[in-house]
């Protein structure tokens, strides 16, 4: 079943389609750190001014077309996106996502190292910021595992502007006693799994005083950010991805 719903996912040629359409740059960046080469795909908005970086971290499905198709959508939104390809070099041959077959890209993101997934995280950060049409403005959004990894992210980087966390599980509470950020949650009301985590995550952050500004979106399910904007998705995970894309804009719009 699981192989199927990674093929499945991976079969994703309405967002090709829509990327295919976009007006913006897109190009892919190769970024090295510590003798490591991270594929990371960029779009820019068009802007007369510079920007801030959005850094995208995609689902434990690995770097799809959806990704970069959402990518191109916060830099429609008026953003610089970065996103990394975490698997880059993992595959046969040196590859990344792509390099695995679709019912293989889980497991290898289930053994990826999190020190590994950090100083990737951190490079691409960096790189962004570097870029000349950049500010140093730096938000987080990811989806999925890459939603918890998101979280993870905010416990390690303290100069993010806000984190953007999409379904995805929280990190330990000693760990978000680090976190300098603002985080918002964005969770389904048909996703009991990551749903069930979030009584303690208000708890544990309101605790610790940090902020956790978090929505439920009903008749939704899991990765309806991407099932939404699948023709062949359901009006629940359709309307859950309108109204956070508003959301989404507005907590940066405001940062």
């Amino acid at each position: 079943m699981a192989a199927l719903a990674a093929t499945s996912i991976c079969a994703q040629d309405w967002a090709v389609a829509r990327l295919e359409k976009s007006p913006r740059h897109r190009e892919w960046v190769t970024v090295k750190h510590d003798g490591r080469s991270v594929e990371t795909f960029l779009a820019y908005p068009e802007s007369k001014g510079s920007t801030p970086v959005v850094l995208v971290i995609h689902e434990i499905f690995g770097m799809t077309d959806w990704v970069q198709e959402v990518a191109d959508e916060f830099a429609a939104a008026g953003y610089i996106a970065v996103a990394p390809d975490l698997l880059s070099g993992m595959a046969p041959g040196g590859k990344g996502t792509k390099g695995f077959q679709s019912n293989q890209v889980m497991q290898a993101i289930g053994h990826l190292d999190p020190g590994q997934i950090t100083a990737d995280l951190n490079a691409v950060a960096d790189y962004g910021l570097k870029l000349p049409s950049a500010t140093k403005k730096l938000f987080v959004a990811g989806f999925c595992w890459g939603g918890g990894q998101t979280f993870r992210f905010a416990t390690d980087r303290p100069d993010i502007a806000a984190a953007l966390v999409f379904y995805g599980p929280p990190p330990d509470k000693d760990a978000m006693t680090r976190i300098k950020a603002p985080v918002y949650g964005f969770y389904a009301g048909l996703d009991a799994r990551i749903g069930a985590t979030v009584p303690d995550t208000i708890a544990n952050m309101k605790q610790l005083g940090k902020t956790y500004d978090q929505v439920t979106y009903d008749g939704a399910g899991h990765g309806f950010m991407r099932a939404g904007e699948d023709p062949a998705g359901t009006e629940g995970n359709a309307k859950a991805r309108t109204e956070a894309w508003v959301r989404v804009k507005e907590i940066l719009a405001r940062k």
